[in-house]
């Protein structure tokens, strides 16, 4: 397996994703492309103690910073890392790209060089949400504005990526939504909640609260990317909300102190089943070949989980069985 890290434009760039890619091939193997300025990525790592001499280096000279116009990576950016990075994908010379780059460009230049799957009508990104139990929310953030006949479409799709990957056996598909009752939401909500109900291969239960998530009420929650992308972002801080909230309790007095000596272990299991940096990032689904979006703000642990997330779904074979599941509904 070969894997293709655009290094550049993330906020930690290129040390944390230098050192995330070292990580990972230490531990999971395979052949890197490292993308980015040559001269930029050998002299970040020689400065950090970092060995490149087992990884490939391609040469980008620009940037796609997370200001630019998503459609940049076609037009006035074709010599980014991104760019040199998709074009490298589409022309086999890796199996699969992780980025910690642009989200809209990303997806926007992944949706124009890699293409869509047949019969897809938009990609969106699959972000797993970091509870105990795994749930797949599509779309996180890619399309900010769906149509309703979207929707089914995500369900399919993230169905057969639940299968495949977590080898669940016939994914509970949601949508979510402010209350359970089929009249609830506007009319993407409702109108997408009869095609959802009719749409063959999807284990359909029907509307899902936010509140309801955490809780194991859905495999797959399906909304569109401004709702999804809203989901995520408040369950992160909620997260780090907790986590601080708990780290303060314990560190009170001498008493709680020992408390906490005494569950180390069980808080950092706890800690672990909603931590973002244990995913670091979410694939961008219905494309013909393998893209995670890193977050962007990502360090080298993230980094690592979000290439571990590539190196899973090629073993997988998810996209073969997407593809399947997508020429079913045609």
């Amino acid at each position: 397996m070969k894997l293709i890290i655009d290094c550049m434009g993330g906020d930690n760039a290129p040390r944390e994703m230098l050192k995330g890619a070292a990580a990972a091939k230490a531990e999971f193997g395979g052949d890197y492309i490292l993308v980015g300025p040559t001269d930029a990525l050998l002299a970040c790592a020689a400065e950090n103690g970092i060995d490149l001499s087992g990884f490939e280096l391609l040469n980008a000279e620009d940037v796609v910073t997370m200001n630019d116009d998503p459609l940049c990576v076609t037009k006035d950016k074709k010599e980014s890392s991104m760019a040199v990075a998709l074009r490298a994908l589409r022309d086999g010379v890796g199996d699969a790209l992780v980025s910690p780059g642009n989200t809209g460009a990303l997806f926007a230049g992944a949706s124009l060089v890699i293409r869509r799957m047949k019969g897809v009508h938009r990609a969106a990104i699959g972000a797993i949400l970091p509870f105990g139990d795994p749930c797949l929310l599509m779309d996180a953030g890619a399309n900010v504005t769906v149509q309703p006949e979207f929707l089914p479409q995500f369900a399919v799709m993230g169905t057969a990526y639940m299968k495949a990957v977590f080898g669940m056996e016939a994914p509970r598909v949601g949508m979510l939504n402010n209350g359970t009752e089929s009249c609830k939401g506007t009319p993407l909500q409702t109108t997408a909640y009869g095609l959802l109900a009719e749409t063959a291969g999807i284990n359909w239960i029907g509307n899902v609260e936010p509140g309801a998530l955490p809780f194991g009420a859905c495999d797959v929650a399906v909304c569109d990317g401004f709702t999804g992308n809203i989901c995520v972002k408040a369950y992160e801080g909620l997260g780090k909300y907790v986590l601080n909230g708990l780290k303060g309790v314990f560190m009170t007095n001498a008493d709680t102190q020992k408390a906490a000596a005494v569950l180390a272990q069980p808080l950092s299991e706890f800690k672990k089943s909603f931590d973002p940096s244990e995913l670091g990032g979410s694939p961008i689904l219905g494309l013909n070949k393998p893209v995670i979006k890193a977050h962007g703000s990502c360090d080298a642990r993230m980094f690592r989980s979000a290439i571990r997330q590539a190196v899973r779904l090629c073993e997988s074979g998810a996209l073969d069985d997407l593809r399947a599941a997508m020429a079913g509904t045609q």
